[in-house]
């Protein structure tokens, strides 16, 4: 939890005793109200409280012998004793509503005291720095400047920059480097007074510049206008690119991996889930690219400890691969990942799912002045891994004796490369 100023825990302390002393007087009076109505009931415990309100009287409650006049006599002098004691003491009440006016009345609770500052390294950030030294500008913020531009165009339009104040926000690049610069440092360097004073702004601008850029790049708009899936000149590049390593494998043309980001603390909801392999607090992505390292589709918010497998299920490539993938593409990923027909991992351990395509029985004779013999033999039963993907799976049973260097023909109707097999 932040920390509270003075200013509000004073606030808070006078609520709540204002509160209390709210419910006090109305107990005091339903108890006196019950009293009157049932003065039988009445004990010797509540002589001695003062249920009309007058701290000067004796005994709160007449008794039913007790004359008119008494009576009468008795309430005179009560208004009067109430009378004198709001001209020289307020009700309880009173002094808390005007301790809360008076905190209401100003900003805050201590005066003031300006701080020295300049915001000299933000405009050479933004100026100097940017154009001639892209090495520092990337240092403070954590991307090229021409990133930084694109960026600044693509929040620019945002609702969130405009107000309808006479006061006009800050530039949309100052607030961006604002929160660059939180985003791409860590612990006390990224706290609200160093960030403050590195720049020159206020505390407050700090808090507010972040939250802006953080909605304008959590938006709707700015989502689809910065990642896309690939159209049909990117795919096909995709897949030249490819076809220069593999012909064959030209249509995995797009290719998925999960990442770790750290977070700062554990979460104070649910803390243990984001607990991950590494020792880490972290949070699971799930980053879709095409060959040239061009994200055109992501998933985040499954904590830390959640697998790549579960991850990836949450996507919309993995719940909408039949509008995105054409019939005969694929996308690849490592070994953590389901492999399907449009999941292809190159380095997964297969289960053998299929018919066999052919089994090869063979067999090793060698000879000598004794005459023939069986040296070897064994057989290699070939199997398709998934519809779509030219790979093959190899199941090898052998007899006694080794094969060295044997090689598998090229299954021509499967597009599978020849493959090496050892014994």
């Amino acid at each position: 939890m932040p920390r509270k100023s003075d200013r509000q825990q004073a606030v808070d302390a006078l609520h709540r005793a204002f509160l209390v002393n709210h419910a006090l007087q109305a107990e005091k009076r339903l108890a006196r109200d019950f009293f009157r109505e049932n003065p039988k009931l009445r004990e010797l415990d509540w002589e001695d409280m003062d249920l009309d309100g007058d701290p000067s009287s004796g005994s709160p409650l007449t008794t039913s012998s007790s004359s008119s006049s008494s009576s009468s006599s008795s309430s005179s002098s009560s208004s009067d004793s109430l009378s004198s004691l709001s001209d020289e003491e307020p009700l309880p009440s009173e002094v808390l509503t005007e301790q809360l006016l008076k905190l209401y009345s100003r900003y805050y609770w201590q005066e003031r005291r300006k701080i020295s500052k300049t915001d000299g390294i933000l405009h050479l950030l933004l100026g100097e720095w940017k154009t001639s030294r892209p090495e520092i500008f990337r240092s403070y913020l954590r991307i090229t400047p021409d990133c930084f531009d694109d960026l600044v165009e693509a929040i620019r339009d945002d609702p969130i920059f405009r107000n309808n104040s006479n006061n006009h926000q800050a530039p949309v690049a100052v607030q961006a480097a604002v929160a660059l610069y939180r985003f791409g440092h860590y612990g006390n360097a990224a706290s609200t007074m160093k960030v403050a004073l590195t720049f020159g702004v206020s505390y407050g601008f700090v808090q507010l510049a972040t939250s802006r850029v953080m909605s304008a790049c959590c938006s709707e708009s700015f989502r689809f206008a910065s990642v896309q899936w690939s159209t049909s000149a990117a795919k096909a590049a995709a897949k030249e690119a490819i076809s220069q390593v593999c012909p064959h494998w030209q249509n995995g043309w797009c290719m998925v991996d999960g990442t770790l980001v750290p977070l700062f603390q554990r979460p104070s909801l649910f803390g243990n889930i984001w607990f991950d392999r590494k020792a880490n607090y972290s949070m699971n992505v799930q980053i879709v690219s095409t060959p040239d390292c061009t994200v055109i589709n992501y998933s985040v918010g499954l904590p830390g400890s959640a697998h790549d497998a579960t991850a990836w299920k949450e996507t919309t490539l993995a719940q909408h691969h039949e509008d995105l993938l054409a019939p005969n593409e694929w996308v690849w990923a490592d070994t953590a990942y389901p492999l399907t027909y449009w999941c292809q991992s190159p380095y997964k351990k297969y289960v053998l799912l299929h018919s066999p395509l052919y089994t090869l029985t063979f067999f090793l004779f060698d000879s000598d002045q004794n005459g023939t013999y069986l040296q070897m033999h064994g057989t290699i039963t070939m199997y398709p891994v998934s519809v779509s993907a030219p790979s093959t799976a190899l199941v090898i049973s052998r007899g006694a004796g080794d094969l060295y260097g044997a090689s598998v023909s090229q299954c021509a109707h499967r597009k599978a490369s020849a493959m090496p097999v050892y014994g």
